[in-house]
């Protein structure tokens, strides 16, 4: 991410929220606004399309954090860092069910601040594909063979032949992918990105920053996710009228 990471701080007390906004400034961080209540994080989300929400788990009102954080997912791609003073298993293991990036305990440090949002930036970077980090290397280990209608992967020391028409959906793993097709799993040495530039655009489309689909397997398409294989893949906001376009086409 080579622009400044944008950051909403959903807080409902403003002295802390404003220190906290002081201290990310400070950091190199973009602010985009700090807001005490859900609906108005729900409408910023909306609005400003941050990288980061910084979430405070007790929020005034009929919403706290963590049911604020499920609505602003169900819509956007966007990594959620939780504060709160209020850390007991309870609230943490409602947290851990919306997949947080981080979960800071108040009272917090300057530094626990830090290092969270720097591990947050270096997965959404790692994520999105935009650094290069190492990759494990191995003498067994090939890059895949894409051709128009089929994909050639190592699998037990040969390279098998999987048609594209039975891939069901591709997903990130850092800097490999995954394919599920309809009998098998596939690990391939290869970032979502460089495969989703290789892939048939026919056949194939990104729907979030970690899964490729194969359109004529959609079974079902809900509000912010379809299905395919009963697997409920996540599609985001941005790219929903494209999923829909391309679905009238094939």
């Amino acid at each position: 991410m080579n622009t400044p990471v944008k950051i909403l701080i959903v807080e409902d007390e403003m002295i802390i929220g404003a220190n906290i906004s002081l201290q990310l400034t400070n950091l190199g961080y973009e602010v985009i606004g700090i807001v005490p209540r859900a609906e108005e994080a729900i409408l910023c989300v909306e609005k400003d399309q941050p990288d980061i929400v910084l979430m405070d788990i007790n929020l005034k009102g009929e919403l706290d954090g963590v049911e604020t954080s499920k609505i602003i997912q169900e819509q956007h791609d966007v990594a959620i860092v939780y504060l709160t003073a209020n850390a007991d298993d309870y609230n943490f293991n409602r947290a851990k069910e919306t997949h947080p990036y981080a979960f800071i305990s108040k009272p917090y440090k300057k530094l626990d601040l830090q290092r969270a949002l720097e591990l947050t930036v270096d997965r959404l970077k790692q994520e999105n594909n935009d650094v290069e980090s190492s990759e494990p290397s191995s003498a067994n280990e090939e890059t895949p063979f894409i051709l128009s209608n089929c994909i050639f992967v190592r699998h037990h020391e040969k390279m098998v032949k999987v048609d594209i028409k039975d891939v069901l959906y591709i997903e990130a793993e850092r800097n490999y992918c995954r394919i599920y097709s309809k009998d098998k799993e596939y690990l391939l040495v290869m970032t979502l990105k460089d495969m989703d530039e290789k892939l048939p655009n026919k056949h194939f489309l990104r729907v979030h920053r970690s899964f490729i689909v194969n359109l004529s397997q959609i079974e079902e398409i809900a509000k912010s996710h379809i299905v395919i294989g009963k697997k409920a893949i996540p599609v985001s906001k941005s790219l929903k009228e494209e999923l829909l376009k391309r679905l009238q086409t094939i």
